[in-house]
């Protein structure tokens, strides 16, 4: 017995290790075919480089050259001193034309390829992109690219005990009591994948901040973390707790005009740029959600984010000051408010501040209208937050493609300066001249061994580094990428219905969930299932009932003239598309429009039948995607396929719930009967309130 029990471990260690866990996500670097290496690249053997790409960030971009060229060819791609006898040539070209100093050129000719960019940042990667072309088994072809976006940063709402906020995949990867001494393995495979996509740096730790991170023993966890980045060409930030001068350095106040706690955060900075010298920066949520901030002492946005930014300038660091805000305490639409609070400060910042706003004017909800703010401020560099975690989509269990979402968002007119002033435009800089970029997403990685929980959430992160590099890519384009390269051994079958799943799932999402503009009706808190009756009268601005207003007489939210106005806050050429009820957009109807059930429809059905009909689109293309799924069992790894078809199977069910929890409560507000020959619930609104949450037994929903 003492003999079989290392040898089941073993088999069983063995089995785990060759099954497609998803662990190596998109970069799974494997020999290629014999014939395929034989046929189009048997003559590549060796490669040089100049001897100026000798930094930390060249240097490993050769090591991961010859590592998983080697392994993919099926022979070691030595470095050669002779170029004359070498295939690849790594260059750097600091006079080379149409790339910025991160961008790079691919010159394939005659079996000799080039890679030349300006720094060795751009030669990294270069090499990641022959890595990718080598890996989906690609004819090599001239690339000139470079990134658009300047600051391509995820955001990490990881706490210091390693739970996350928001967070579906487990703990988080970021192990601070072992750090800085113990450094998982882990840390470099997630620096590599960032790098792949063109992520350049991570926010390691929750906006709702903690000042310890701020601590000397911690600047030097953060340090360990920075080594371990530093040579894939990404730096690190954290997360500023505004009140820090109180809790640490024991001042009486955290008043950013205060001399004293100028001096303490200008020390503090001082002291973190000593141990990591290419420190990014803070991102700052303040006066937000019960965040301490400038206005705890009569202060404005400005004060706060310029005291930081003062102190980080000589540095080269940056403030990421978030402008998702909101008073409980106004009764006003709640869609206005970050508006009404940061327009009047355009031109008031310090040039190395960003302001960082979330896609839309609520709350990363299925689906939202671009935020106010975008072309709203000239003068002030704006940076877009993505969700790539899906709080509002069914979390880690619904298969949601988020570059469709992602491309709606970059792709709207703002009309901020005429027609083409798109999202993106606004972003990159193109519209108002921005000399500082970015854009941020909301991680959703943590400790499940295939980063992500859901399988196809890798889809997500890496939907969003492809679009932080270019923000005008198409989603198409991104799920074919990641399908080819994540699916790259399975048959094409396999692969077109991956990429089915993804391209469909999210219109399906906001059918089943949220259909014809509804929004925020998801259940209190947790925010995980449907709850179209939360009302709570401590908190009037948060509530389904305050946002969906269904009553006898029709349903949605007049954000016109005759409302709230919101519209109002748009150039007029944006505002004209929706203020109409017959023209507006049958996507964001409810979001502007308070409408009669009777309203005809663009389909010449009235509301409440196209409501019932949308609900109904949805959760029929849930079980169509099941259904494709279970189609290509046989076609790839078993459990792979059981993963993926487990959180399918709990998606249509939830599709269900979603689609009967809000059919029944709007019956029983309208009073209308079902349409004969059409869908209903199986019971009324009653049953709904004893459903148990799934992820908190006992914890029911607030109807």
């Amino acid at each position: 017995m003492k003999y079989f029990l290392p040898l089941f471990y073993t088999i069983i260690l063995v089995t785990t290790l060759s099954a497609n866990n998803g662990y190596k996500l998109w970069l799974d670097y494997k020999p290629l075919d014999k014939n395929t290496v034989q046929k189009k690249y048997n003559y590549i053997k060796y490669f040089n480089a100049d001897n100026t790409i000798n930094d930390e960030i060249g240097a490993n971009a050769k090591s991961l050259l010859t590592k998983h060229l080697s392994t993919m060819l099926r022979k070691k791609i030595d470095f050669n001193s002779n170029k004359s006898q070498c295939q690849i040539i790594l260059a750097i070209d600091n006079n080379i034309a149409n790339i910025n100093d991160e961008g790079f050129e691919i010159k394939f000719r005659n079996k000799k390829l080039t890679i030349e960019a300006r720094t060795t940042k751009g030669i990294l990667y270069g090499v990641m992109r022959l890595l990718a072309m080598v890996h989906e088994s690609k004819d090599l072809v001239n690339v000139t690219d470079s990134p658009k976006i300047q600051n391509r940063i995820l955001n990490h709402w990881d706490n210091i005990d390693r739970t996350i906020e928001r967070g579906y995949a487990g703990f988080s990867i970021w192990n601070w009591h072992e750090l800085p001494d113990a450094i998982d393995p882990r840390y470099e495979d997630y620096a590599m994948a960032n790098a792949s996509i063109g992520i350049n740096g991570t926010v390691l730790t929750n906006v709702n901040a903690n000042a310890i991170v701020l601590r000397e023993d911690y600047i030097q966890k953060t340090a360990a973390l920075a080594n371990v980045f530093r040579k894939y060409g990404i730096k690190v930030y954290l997360t500023a707790r505004f009140s820090a001068p109180m809790e640490l350095g024991k001042l009486k106040t955290a008043d950013p005009l205060d001399p004293q706690v100028i001096a303490w955060w200008k020390n503090k900075i001082d002291e973190i740029y000593k141990v990591i010298p290419d420190f990014g920066g803070f991102l700052v949520k303040a006066n937000s959600e019960g965040q301490p901030g400038p206005q705890d002492y009569g202060r404005i946005h400005a004060d706060g984010a310029n005291m930081l930014a003062s102190a980080l300038l000589p540095h080269k660091g940056i403030v990421m000051w978030r402008a998702f805000v909101y008073s409980h305490a106004l009764n006003e639409d709640r869609f206005m408010q970050a508006y009404k609070e940061f327009v009047p400060l355009d031109g008031k910042f310090l040039s190395n501040v960003l302001i960082q706003v979330k896609n839309g004017p609520i709350d990363f909800q299925p689906r939202e209208p671009v935020h106010p703010l975008f072309g709203a401020m000239p003068k002030t560099p704006l940076m877009l937050e993505f969700q790539i975690t899906k709080e509002y989509l069914g979390q880690g269990t619904h298969l949601v493609g988020l570059a469709n979402m992602y491309t709606e968002v970059l792709s709207t007119d703002t009309y901020a300066k005429g027609q083409g002033s798109t999202v993106a435009k606004i972003i990159d800089g193109t519209v108002h001249g921005y000399n500082t970029t970015g854009i941020a997403g909301v991680a959703n990685i943590g400790t499940a061994f295939n980063w992500t929980g859901n399988y196809f959430g890798q889809a997500d992160w890496y939907a969003f580094g492809r679009l932080a590099w270019n923000p005008y890519m198409h989603a198409d384009t991104i799920f074919k990428e990641w399908v080819n390269a994540t699916f790259v051994s399975n048959s094409t079958k396999v692969k077109n219905t991956a990429i089915q799943l993804l391209d469909e799932s999210h219109e399906a999402c906001v059918s089943y969930m949220t259909p014809l503009g509804l929004h925020h009706i998801m259940a209190e808190g947790h925010h995980y299932g449907p709850g179209p009756r939360v009302d709570s009268l401590q908190r009037a601005d948060w509530t389904a009932v305050y946002y969906h207003k269904a009553n006898e007489n029709g349903i949605g939210f007049d954000r016109t003239a005759s409302g709230s106005n919101a519209l109002g806050l748009y150039n007029a050429q944006f505002s004209a598309i929706y203020n109409d009820v017959n023209a507006c957009p049958d996507a964001f109807l409810l979001w502007y429009h308070h409408v009669p059930w009777q309203h005809k429809m663009k389909s010449g059905r009235d509301l409440w039948t196209e409501m019932i009909t949308k609900y109904d689109d949805g959760v029929k293309t849930v079980k169509g995607m099941l259904t494709k799924w279970e189609n290509v069992r046989g076609g790839m790894d078993e459990d792979l396929y059981k993963s993926v078809h487990d959180h399918l199977s709990i998606q249509y069910k939830e599709a269900q719930w979603w689609r009967d929890a809000g059919l029944s409560y709007f019956q029983h507000r309208s009073g209308l009967p079902y349409p004969a020959g059409i869908v209903h619930p199986p019971h009324d609104y009653k049953y709904y309130k004893n459903i148990t949450h799934p992820y908190a037994p006992g914890l029911k929903p607030k109807w």
